[in-house]
């Protein structure tokens, strides 16, 4: 028996083996700007100024206001380490003009993350005065959770992947 719960459905990437999903399941939050961009095919990295190395991720996005909705689901490959003049080139190849303001963000570090976009799903969701009243409070991450230390939030989470899907992309590229 897992001690993880399990989506209700088989994962429509195909990447759920019999020992269940090998993502890492972080929560974090998005603007919502951001996200369209995704959609557009304008943004295929995400860009942090810290964040797990060396390992695919199953990113459960909590968009921020105004939609304020746990609605989405990414998967990222392993993040790119490196300098920050280096993930600013990133940027600046995936979305011309977008180095600049990547490397303002991380110019103070010795390393950052590019990490790659891979397949995006977007789910009804569950709103944010629901997620409250389900978990008897919650506060959006300003980084990321790593939802495996935190089993109640990946239930919910789970329980959202779980619901009609609304639509779904794979990344150009990845």
């Amino acid at each position: 028996m897992s001690a993880f719960p399990q989506p209700a459905q088989p994962s429509f990437f195909g990447d759920d083996g019999p020992l269940g999903d090998s993502r890492e399941p972080v929560l974090m939050s998005l603007n919502p700007v951001y996200y369209d961009l995704i959609w557009a095919g304008e943004k295929t990295h995400e860009f942090r100024r810290r964040f797990l190395a060396g390992q695919s991720v199953r990113w459960y996005v909590y968009l921020t206001g105004p939609v304020g909705r746990l609605g989405a689901v990414i998967d990222l490959g392993p993040a790119v380490v490196d300098a920050p003049e280096q993930i600013a080139e990133i940027a600046e190849r995936t979305r011309a003009g977008n180095g600049a303001s990547v490397f303002e963000y991380v110019r103070d570090l010795d390393q950052a993350f590019a990490i790659p976009i891979q397949r995006v799903a977007e789910y009804p969701g569950m709103p944010l005065a629901q997620l409250r009243a389900e978990l008897g409070g919650f506060h959006p991450p300003q980084g990321y959770t790593r939802l495996r230390n935190h089993p109640d939030l990946l239930s919910i989470c789970e329980k959202v992947r779980a619901g009609a899907l609304c639509r779904v992309m794979t990344v150009p590229g990845h």
